[in-house]
């Protein structure tokens, strides 16, 4: 199969409405998507993906309106996030409507939606009548794509277009969100949003249930292992971490400084000016990058755990749990 890289959306609504996978650019990662009302579609990506069967998918709408035919009984709470929030990074766990398949939701009684903030994308999902089912573009486990060049790399010949929308302006996964018994906000997933974020609009502490579930997710994205680069990666003190595996050819990930080690071969500082959403922005295109240079190991600093900070560490550390 020949992969085409493209920016016509007309010609993704086309495949996708035959029953066939596209990857499709968003604000945070770029995702592979099938119509999420086929389920012999959404299969595709599993296969693709190489993609565990319990992990469920998030399905993207061209509104929160239109969004409303695939899910009930919604928290007035849950409507007001919407509200602040979207389109942009924020998914929100709901209960699904019966017309959504169990392979999209693995089986759960609930469903991930969210509206996406990129135009390309909203342009595609308003030229069809179903959501899109969409985990990210990638190989299962593997470091996020946020380009479409990351995704033609690993996925070429593999799927028959890949709408291009450039580069992704958030670069993390879409923070996740449901709401307890009592109507309260659980927080499942650090990103795009931010907790504190979630927290103004609300008027409370929310419950943070973001450790990681090994077995059956209740959301995407809580897999321990996730985002995992090929070649070994810690995170924690650089200097400490570089006395420890001196004789080594080291990648380096940084916030904002210029580590010097002669068995430092390649390095990433992410932000420069210490911008926390520049540094998420560049995360996964860096870890990428690292994976292919000729290093023995790869170190990364632990982010300030504030804000955007949260998520950039929570995929640093299930990155690292792979080795």
């Amino acid at each position: 199969m020949n992969t085409i890289i493209g920016n016509d959306s007309a010609i993704a609504a086309q495949l996708l409405t035959a029953g066939n996978i596209v990857a499709i650019p968003t604000e945070t990662v770029y995702g592979l998507a099938a119509n999420a009302l086929l389920p012999m579609a959404v299969a595709q990506i599993f296969v693709v993906k190489n993609r565990p069967q319990f992990n469920p998918i998030i399905i993207h709408c061209a509104s929160w309106k239109l969004a409303q035919k695939y899910m009930i009984n919604v928290p007035e709470i849950v409507h007001q996030l919407a509200a602040a929030f979207s389109p942009g990074p924020i998914t929100f766990l709901v209960n699904k409507a019966t017309i959504i398949p169990d392979i999209v939701t693995a089986g759960s009684t609930k469903v991930a939606v969210r509206i996406p903030n990129n135009s390309l994308l909203l342009q595609l999902l308003h030229q069809i009548d179903f959501p899109l089912a969409a985990p990210s573009a990638n190989p299962s486990g593997y470091v996020s794509p946020t380009s479409a060049q990351h995704v033609f790399e690993n996925l070429q010949g593999k799927i028959p277009y890949i709408l291009n929308g450039g580069k992704c302006t958030v670069g993390l996964e879409s923070t996740i969100v449901g709401t307890d018994e009592n109507n309260k906000i659980i927080l499942y997933r650090h990103g795009g949003i931010t907790k504190l974020q979630i927290e103004n609009v609300v008027g409370y502490r929310i419950e943070d249930a973001t450790i990681a579930i090994k077995e059956k997710p209740a959301t995407p994205g809580q897999l321990l292992v996730h985002y995992a680069t090929k070649v070994p990666l810690y995170v924690g003190d650089i200097e400490q971490l570089i006395q420890l595996n001196i004789g080594k050819k080291i990648g380096i990930i940084s916030f904002t400084k210029k580590y010097q080690h002669k068995n430092i071969v390649s390095l990433y500082v992410l932000s420069a000016s210490g911008l926390l959403q520049e540094a998420a922005t560049n995360l996964f295109a860096a870890m990428r990058s690292l994976d292919e240079k000729d290093v023995d190991i790869i170190l990364a600093e632990s982010f300030p755990n504030e804000g955007i900070g949260l998520a950039i560490n929570d995929r640093l550390k299930r990155a690292s749990n792979a080795i």
